[in-house]
């Protein structure tokens, strides 16, 4: 299966969680946070202006993005993998290497 979001929504799969703190502690499952940064895998055609133009995106998929933490509250599980489904505008940045 396949998911393409519509307008100017995106689909980020989550980076893996952090299993180990900076100083080397084991974490468990329950403790460890979920990580606010992922990778762009499907984009949305942009977002439809008051005028009727459509907007490109100003991101684009494979780029590795950081959202909030309470952000892409909509999960989807595609192929026994958990993505989320959030609006551009949740994006807080690129990151560029």
């Amino acid at each position: 299966m396949k998911l393409r979001p519509l307008h100017d929504r995106v689909v980020i799969r989550r980076s893996e969680e952090e299993t180990k703190t900076a100083g080397g502690i084991v974490l468990p499952g329950s403790a460890a946070e979920k990580p606010n940064q992922g990778e762009i895998v499907a984009v949305g055609t942009g977002r439809v202006l008051d005028n009727g133009e459509v907007r490109a995106l100003a991101v684009k998929v494979g780029d590795k993005v950081v959202f909030g933490p309470y952000s892409g509250s909509n999960t989807v599980k595609v192929n026994g993998e958990d993505l989320l489904v959030m609006g551009e505008s949740e994006i807080l940045a690129v990151i560029e290497a």
